[in-house]
């Protein structure tokens, strides 16, 4: 997919854990993997609003866009 889901970077600039992440934000940690493997199929702006909040940054520093070849196809 070529929605890169940058949220293990903020978190190692931030020096917080994943745990204290999902704690901060209100979702299980559980859940908090599934955004960070990319496998989510949907992300709320709730979330995405809570997310930025609790690593003081921007939606832009947390989703990539990467395009593959076959996107260009």
């Amino acid at each position: 997919m070529p929605i890169v889901v940058n949220i293990d970077v903020m978190l190692a600039r931030r020096k917080m854990s994943s745990g204290e992440l999902a704690e901060k934000i209100g979702i299980t940690p559980s859940n908090l993997s599934i955004l960070k493997t990319g496998k989510a199929k949907a992300l709320r702006f709730t979330t995405m609003e809570s997310l930025c909040q609790a690593l003081d940054c921007q939606p832009g520093d947390i989703l990539e866009y990467r395009p593959t070849e076959e996107d260009y196809q």
